[in-house]
């Protein structure tokens, strides 16, 4: 079970979610986060989105305490990879109350956001809205998470 603590944030993109990617990175870092850019930084040469999540799925499944941020061109394509992993939670989420929500009744750990559709500075406020949200962790919201986890 994910706890409240943040040990560090992965960061992954495809190559239509390198701007966003890159600009998260600074952003974070600048706010104090532990960041990891796992790539894609190359915007010339197509990545595959369930590649660039299983990298992202490796790292989170070693580093329990972590959260993930993955951004390809609807942010679609890269939150259905992400649950097929059974230690990853994930949801696109286009305002930050929604990043809030999801924290907080389904304790996701992955936010994964659409570069082509959101203007970059609201990508930031998702994302700390997911990083500083806590998890509601009441038995029954504990209870559903353990049915899919």
């Amino acid at each position: 079970m994910q706890n409240n603590k943040i040990s560090r944030v992965y960061l992954a993109a495809d190559h239509r979610g390198v701007g966003v990617k890159l600009y998260l990175y600074e952003m974070l870092m600048a706010a104090g986060y532990e960041v990891v850019n796992l790539g894609t930084d190359d915007i010339t040469t197509p990545v595959d989105f369930p590649d660039i999540t299983a990298k992202l799925a490796d790292a989170m499944l070693e580093d329990p305490d972590s959260r993930g941020i993955l951004v390809c061109g609807t942010g679609a394509g890269v939150q259905i990879a992400a649950n097929r992993y059974r230690h990853l939670r994930a949801s696109r989420c286009y305002q930050p109350e929604q990043a809030r929500e999801d924290r907080f009744h389904d304790d996701i750990n992955v936010l994964t956001l659409a570069a082509d559709d959101m203007d970059i500075e609201q990508t930031f406020l998702c994302a700390r809205a997911f990083l500083e949200s806590p998890f509601d962790d009441c038995e029954k919201r504990v209870r559903r998470i353990k049915k899919i986890s």
